[in-house]
């Protein structure tokens, strides 16, 4: 895998330290389109569950944001589920989506 942008990287570390702050299954960051950044973790509660992209997307919808640029996943299943996938292509049909392992080593980058 290539190396990362900066601005990407940043993604992947702020994802990283959500997953490991409240020790979430996966950790997830995605950046708008004024490049402000939000993080977040799994939420696994017994009314409602999310994916941490998910609850990222949902952080940055409900912060007034109107796309996304990018966005990274940390997780140490080795694979996007496709709700995911689905919460940013809502807003980016091309905007690349990384894949890390805990470690911040990147697996993939889907771009669509």
């Amino acid at each position: 895998m290539p190396d990362l942008e900066a601005d990407d990287q940043k993604l992947v570390t702020l994802a990283r330290s959500s997953r490991a702050r409240i020790q979430a299954a996966e950790g997830a960051a995605v950046r708008d389109t004024d490049g402000r950044t939000y993080a977040a973790g799994t939420v696994d509660q017994p009314s409602f569950k999310l994916t941490a992209l998910q609850a990222a997307v949902a952080a940055a919808l409900s912060s007034g944001a109107e796309g996304i640029e990018a966005a990274a996943v940390v997780t140490d299943q080795g694979l996007l589920k496709g709700a995911s996938v689905h919460a940013v292509r809502d807003l980016a049909k091309y905007a690349p989506i990384i894949l890390a392992d805990p470690n911040g080593e990147v697996l993939e980058v889907l771009t669509r």
